[in-house]
């Protein structure tokens, strides 16, 4: 899967895992109605394209509006319009073979927590929460054709260091297999960029988001 493919799964997905609008295909990416105070539509760009991202910038003046493109920071800063700004730091597109990512042998449940996993308009979810109730760790998977796309998940800092990304990591794998994808796409964090190389994920390339303030 090259970069360029690899964006549009990801888009596909993502926008199944968090229930906006079907991704509309420009000639440069996407674009995307999210709906959300602070968040109403993102761009996504397939290729670091430095006159699409300078026209995009300079013609939206509302607040609200992302765009993400395969790209590091340093890169994508000066072809920024007036009003807009880098948004949390780095990202990497990470993909991996859903069979390598599930070849370990399961995680189990550490001692005092306990999973839940349910499926609803074609997102499954992954929850850890200790015995008395308490979160913990949790993340959500979407399929969009023979790809599954691994969204939001994080760990509570209190339970960090006890296989709990890794668990859930792990159950996310087996469901997107469960239903039919052979591939797995995310964006990554520079802390979670460790947590799935260690699971078999592989960087294809930065993704870097921004947004008009």
């Amino acid at each position: 899967m090259n970069t360029a493919e690899a964006v549009r799964a990801w888009v596909c997905g993502w926008t199944v895992s968090r229930g906006t609008a079907d991704p509309t295909p420009t000639a440069w990416g996407f674009t995307v109605d999210v709906g959300l105070p602070g968040h109403v539509v993102r761009h996504v760009l397939t290729t670091a394209d430095e006159a699409v991202i300078r026209k995009i910038t300079e013609d939206a003046t509302a607040p609200g509006v992302w765009l993400k493109a395969p790209m590091s920071p340093e890169v994508l800063e000066p072809w920024l319009g007036p009003g807009w700004s880098l948004a949390r730091g780095p990202g990497f597109l990470m993909s991996v073979p859903l069979d390598a990512a599930r070849s370990e042998v399961p995680p189990e449940t550490a001692d005092g927590y306990r999973l839940r996993t349910w499926t609803r308009a074609g997102v499954t979810r992954a929850l850890v929460r200790t015995t008395d109730g308490a979160f913990a760790a949790r993340g959500q998977i979407a399929v969009a054709g023979p790809t599954a796309v691994v969204d939001q998940v994080e760990t509570d800092p209190a339970h960090q260091r006890r296989g709990l990304g890794r668990l859930v990591m792990h159950t996310l794998a087996d469901a997107g297999a469960g239903q039919g994808a052979t591939g797995g796409v995310l964006v990554a964090t520079p802390e979670g960029r460790a947590l799935y190389g260690a699971a078999g994920w592989q960087v294809l390339a930065p993704l870097t988001g921004a947004l008009r303030n």
